[in-house]
C-alpha cells in the first residue's frame, strides 16, 4: 500500500499511572494485564494497532521506579531499553495523584531523546477539574512541539485524538505485523500473566509483588476442544503460601476460577487449569528463578 505509515511508540511513566489500561483501550483488546497495584507490568509488552493506512506498535513498559531487587533492576532496564530507537514516546502521568518530581524526570529523559513526545495526563475521569488543571499546568514549560492532553483509559476520553497525534509522527513504512495480530506474546506467557493478574486482584497488599507464575504444562487434548494447563505460583514466604492457598484451598481455587474465562477467551478453547504454590525465598533476587519466569 502506498503511503502506508508505521512505527514504534514507547509508553513510559511511573508505576500505576494507567499505561497498560491506556494501551489496551487504544488497541481495543486486552494485551497487558491490569490491576490497582503498582508494578503490575514486569516485562516490555508489545501491542499492535492496525488501521487503514497505518500501524502503531506500542511498547508498554514497567513503571519506572527505584529498584529494590534484581527483578526491579530488570523492570527499569526494560523500560529504558524500550525507549531506544522508537519513532515517538508517550509519557503517561496520573492526574489524580498529581505530577511529581519522578514524572518530571521521566518526561525530561524522554524529551532528551530527540523524538516526538506526547504527554497523556491520564485518569482524567476520576480527578477534579482543579486536579486536572494542576496536572496540565505542570508541563506549562514544555516546548510547543510537545503535545499534552487529558486522557482516560477507562472511559476512552482523548484516545481518538491521542492516536491521531501518534499517527502523525509515523514515517512511511511496512506492515510490521499481520493486520489481525495485536501482540507478540507467546500463548504461555499470556496465560501466566492472566493468572498473576487474578492473584494481584485477590491477594493482600504485601503478597502480590512476591508472586511469580511458571507454566509447567500446556497441552491440547487430541480431538478435543480442551487445553490442559498446569502452573505454579511462586511466593517468597511460607506465611504467603498459606495466604495464596487460603482456607481449604479457597483462595487458590478463586484465582483459578477467575483466570480461566480470560484464558479461554485468549486461546479460543476450553481450559482445564491446575494450580500449585511453592515457596522460593527471595526469588526476586535469584537470576535462575527470574530466567525461569521469563525475566531476562
Amino acid at each position: 500500500m502506498k503511503n502506508f505509515r508505521s512505527g514504534f511508540v514507547a509508553i513510559l511513566g511511573r508505576p500505576n499511572v494507567g499505561k497498560s489500561t491506556l494501551m489496551n483501550a487504544m488497541i481495543g483488546d486486552k494485551v497487558a494485564i491490569v490491576s490497582p497495584k503498582p508494578q503490575t507490568t514486569r516485562n516490555r509488552l508489545m501491542g499492535v494497532l492496525t488501521k487503514p493506512g497505518f500501524q502503531i506498535v506500542f511498547l508498554d513498559t514497567p513503571g519506572i521506579h527505584r529498584p529494590k531487587n534484581k527483578l526491579g533492576n530488570y523492570m527499569v532496564k526494560s523500560a529504558e531499553d524500550a525507549a531506544k530507537d522508537v519513532d515517538a514516546i508517550l509519557v503517561v502521568v496520573d492526574a489524580k495523584s498529581g505530577v511529581g518530581p519522578n514524572d518530571r524526570i521521566i518526561y525530561q529523559n524522554a524529551a532528551a531523546r530527540r523524538v516526538p513526545v506526547v504527554v497523556a495526563v491520564n485518569k482524567s475521569d476520576v480527578c477534579s477539574e482543579e486536579e486536572l488543571l494542576k496536572a496540565l499546568s505542570a508541563f506549562s514549560d514544555a516546548p510547543e512541539q510537545v503535545e499534552i492532553l487529558p486522557t482516560s483509559g477507562k472511559t476512552g476520553k482523548g484516545l481518538e485524538e491521542l492516536v491521531d497525534l501518534l499517527e502523525g509522527y509515523l514515517p512511511e513504512g511496512p506492515h510490521y505485523f499481520p493486520e489481525d495480530m495485536i501482540t507478540d506474546q507467546p500463548e504461555q506467557a499470556v496465560v501466566a500473566e492472566l493468572i498473576r493478574e487474578k492473584a494481584l486482584m485477590l491477594l493482600e497488599e504485601e503478597v502480590p509483588h512476591g508472586i511469580g507464575v511458571e507454566i509447567l504444562s500446556f497441552k491440547k487434548r487430541e480431538n478435543q476442544d480442551l487445553v490442559d494447563i498446569q502452573a505454579t505460583l511462586y511466593c517468597e514466604r511460607e506465611s504467603h503460601k498459606r495466604i495464596v492457598i487460603g482456607k481449604n484451598g479457597a483462595m487458590l481455587k478463586k484465582i483459578g476460577s477467575m483466570a480461566r474465562p480470560d484464558i479461554e477467551r485468549v486461546l479460543g478453547n476450553r481450559v482445564y487449569l491446575e494450580l500449585w504454590v511453592k515457596v522460593k525465598e527471595d526469588w526476586r533476587n535469584k537470576m535462575s528463578v527470574l530466567r525461569t519466569l521469563g525475566y531476562e
